[in-house]
């Protein structure tokens, strides 16, 4: 039997306290400061070299630290969607287009938050950039995550990467 309505709006309610205190970082360094998730993913990005047509493709690698996780793209549950992981590519030049495919993620079960889906361990996003004719300029990757372990969740990070 399905809870009742007023119980699972509680629950939500209780979720997004927390993630609410979560998101603006529980855990510290010792200085005041909360840590941030790039302390324990390292993003990289390389790229093939850019086709006749101006198409590239660009390699986009989180390394998690072990123990923690980053949230899917899509995450799966609307609660958690301002945590997803969110890869950009822009250059100097205007892109004419860009495509990311984000990988599925592993789905967790909680009946708290919700079921959604994160990363472990080591994940690659391809993204797929339409340059202008003769646009051979350096590209930049931008990535927006979010860490967590299974006792607490870090402070939103954004990194930007040149790719090689």
């Amino acid at each position: 039997m399905a809870r009742p309505i007023w119980q699972r709006l509680a629950a939500r309610g209780a979720a997004l306290v927390v993630l609410g205190l979560v998101w603006c970082g529980s855990a510290g360094d010792g200085t005041g400061a909360p840590k941030k998730s790039d302390a324990v993913v390292k993003v990289t990005a390389r790229a093939d070299k850019p086709g006749a047509d101006g198409k590239q493709t660009v390699t986009v690698t989180f390394d998690i630290d072990k123990g923690w996780h980053i949230y899917a793209n899509p995450v799966g549950e609307e609660l958690l969607a301002g945590g997803q992981t969110v890869v950009n590519v822009t250059s100097k030049e205007k892109l004419q287009d860009v495509k990311v495919e984000y990988p599925a993620g592993k789905l967790v079960v909680d009946k708290t938050i919700g079921n959604h889906n994160i990363y472990e361990g080591k994940v690659t996003v391809k993204v797929t950039v339409q340059r202008a004719k003769g646009d051979t300029g350096p590209l930049e990757v931008s990535a927006k995550f979010q860490a967590c372990d299974k006792d607490q969740c870090l402070q939103g990070a954004t990194v930007k990467v040149p790719v090689e």
